[in-house]
Formats: C-alpha cells, structure tokens, sequence
C-alpha cells in the first residue's frame, strides 16, 4: 500500500481552514436535518484545521444559505491551484495504448 506523503495530506487538511458548516440548534431527541426544521435557527460553525470552533448563529435556514452560499454579487476570493497534467498511471487495472 503506497502512503501519501505527510506534507500532501497536510497542505489538504490547510485547504480546509476557514470553511464554515450551519448546525440545526434542536434538542437531543429532535430531528436534525438541515431540511427537516428549516425555521430551526443555526448555529454556524468555521473549521480551525482541527475542529468545528462556534462563529456565530442564524435565526433560520434560509439565512444560513445566504451566509454560506453568498449570491453573484461577491465573486469568491479562493485562488484556484495551477492545473498539472495527468500523468501515466501505473496500476494494473490501467488500459494498454496501441503500441505499448
């Protein structure tokens, strides 16, 4: 079994920072999917690279959608890795190309 690299699993994990989830606030015995109670506030939620951290809260799930879904207005500001191209893979479930 061929392991990844620490360093590649770490710059994946550093990619995820910062990334914000909406947790319905409903008690133990409750229904907790997001579609189930839509007039449920929420409790909104960033990611700090080791866990869910509490950022703030909503009264409802269309706001939370505004608040993690913003609309065209505000481009996000992600930059996007440069594309490398694929390279031969090396397994055995690989097709031979005419020729090889």
């Amino acid at each position: 079994m061929d392991d990844e690299p620490l360093s590649d699993w770490a710059e994946r994990r550093d990619a995820k920072i910062g990334r914000l989830r909406a947790v319905p606030l409903v008690s133990d015995d409750g229904l907790k999917g997001s579609h189930l109670n839509p007039d449920a506030p929420r409790v909104i939620q960033r990611w700090n690279g080791f866990a869910w951290e509490s950022h703030g809260t909503v009264v409802n799930l269309a706001a939370a959608q505004r608040l993690l879904h913003p609309r065209d207005e505000e481009p996000p500001t992600v930059a996007t890795p440069e594309s490398q191209p694929l390279s031969a893979g090396r397994g055995r479930h690989r097709k031979r190309r005419p020729g090889e």
